[in-house]
């Protein structure tokens, strides 16, 4: 064969290869980034017997795709004892996969290919600025930047801060390691904790539950809400005037009455029981840390099996919200739920339209909402009963499937002792959960639509009421 009829074959596949990687929608490309990730993160747990102490064995395939799913997707479940049973190599593998998992592994590509002096790929810009007419004030080709200067800065700071606190009481080496990985764990809202009790030991530190608390809550405001915070604080102090976003307004209040409404409920409710023989100070404390974990950060301070079945159900409801769009945390968002109430509020005032601070949220925007809510549901709901099912048990494990399950696609990682004890069929429903909640099913809804084809154009059917209520 001629050299000329290689070259043009070569050119022939590399321009197939090329059509067949354009194809590939942006949602497509998110997924997959996740799905290679949790793949690298499994195969790495299953096949290196260095990433475990002592005598420990590597996890079985069922069990590292559990572990990899839930440290990529950020959620803190765990089928074994982080603490004891993976060596200094196995925590950094985890909290490799937590940071890279967090911040999103398209982020995390795009500000690599910034730092090499590359330009990131319409693709990528397609993913990372999707938002641009929720919240136009920003500067989307910097916001990648800004996301890792946000997560480092953050983190460093909360690093900072728990050494102090740590090291006096483990050592220079054990106290630097252990605030390095919870102050990573905790910004990224991962649950994930080098003490086998997780916070509990930590119930009478309040400065530790403070640190701990301010980066969930940082972590779960969302990059978007940060970019606008510090622009805002860059336009008072040069004396411009900027106004935030209705986003960014939704986000902060609804983050301010989710966490002081569950403080309150959840000071009432364990009181007595789980907070019981703690000071005044301590309780309120850690019935605050009790408010802010179930926003997906996963950390716990108290036993939940031992919890009321009142502050079990307010853990349920607050692990569903979540934390804010476009942060580490999961969970249907602060926004989407914020939403269908608006909407109430309107139509019981009288409105034709749903407004909020002087400002009016689309129609469809609403619909969305509300069609995400009612996936969301079904979802779990699903999930839960293939649980149930599968695991055959008593009655009285209900509560602790439901917990567990809401945790997973929630991404919190908050369990009633429940994970290790699931079947080989019970782990992979909660695998799915975690990815999907972690990636978002408005991500995959999209994914999997198909535009149909419409050579009429947009149409709609003949009207016709339905009687509700």
């Amino acid at each position: 064969m001629y050299k000329w009829e290689l070259d043009s074959a070569a050119r022939t596949r590399k321009a197939s290869v090329r059509d067949a990687w354009e194809q590939i929608t942006p949602e497509w490309l998110f997924l997959g980034s996740f799905a290679a990730l949790i793949l690298i993160g499994a195969l790495g747990l299953r096949f290196v017997p260095f990433f475990y102490a002592g005598e420990n064995r590597p996890l079985g395939i069922v069990d590292a795709l559990f572990t990899a799913t839930s440290a990529v997707c950020v959620t803190g479940l765990i089928v074994v004892d982080t603490a004891t049973y993976f060596s200094i190599w196995g925590k950094l593998w985890l909290l490799l996969l937590i940071q890279v998992g967090g911040l999103g592994i398209i982020t995390f590509t795009t500000v690599l290919i910034a730092a090499m002096g590359g330009r990131p790929s319409l693709r990528q810009e397609a993913i990372t600025s999707g938002t641009r007419e929720a919240v136009p004030t920003i500067d989307y080709r910097g916001l990648t930047r800004h996301v890792i200067l946000f997560t480092l800065g953050f983190e460093l700071i909360g690093f900072l801060v728990l050494a102090a606190l740590w090291v006096p009481r483990f050592g220079p080496i054990r106290g630097v390691g252990h605030a390095a990985f919870h102050s990573v764990s905790a910004f990224c809202n991962a649950g994930f904790s080098t003490f086998s009790d997780s916070m509990v030991r930590f119930q009478t530190w309040p400065l530790t539950l403070v640190t701990i608390m301010g980066l969930i809550v940082v972590g779960g405001l969302g990059f978007l809400t940060l970019e606008e915070m510090y622009t805002f604080v860059k336009a008072r102090r040069a004396r411009r005037g900027f106004r935030m976003s209705l986003h960014s307004k939704i986000v902060l209040v609804m983050t301010a009455l989710l966490v002081l409404s569950g403080w309150l409920f959840f000071a009432l409710l364990e009181w007595g029981n789980t907070l019981s023989g703690m000071s005044t100070g301590a309780k309120l404390i850690n019935a605050l840390f009790m408010s802010v974990t179930p926003r997906t950060a996963g950390f716990n301070n108290i036993n939940y099996v031992q919890a009321t079945v009142g502050a079990n159900f307010l853990t349920i409801l607050l692990m569903f919200i979540g934390g804010a769009p476009g942060s580490t945390a999961g969970g249907l968002k602060v926004t989407t739920v914020a939403l269908p109430g608006l909407l109430a509020w309107s139509r019981i005032r009288g409105q034709g339209v749903t407004s909020f601070l002087k400002r009016t949220v689309p129609e469809e925007t609403i619909q969305r909402a509300v069609g995400l809510i009612v996936l969301g549901f079904a979802l779990v709901t699903g999930c839960i009963l293939l649980v149930v099912i599968s695991e055959g048990s008593s009655p009285d494990r209900f509560l602790d499937y439901m917990f567990e399950s809401v945790s997973a696609f929630d991404t919190v990682g908050l369990s009633r002792d429940t994970t290790p004890g699931l079947g080989a069929f019970g782990k992979l429903v909660m695998v799915v959960l975690m990815f999907l909640g972690r990636v978002g099913l408005p991500t995959v809804a999209s994914a999997l639509t198909v535009a149909a084809y419409r050579p009429l154009g947009e149409f709609r059917y003949a009207q016709e009421d339905v009687v509700i209520g």
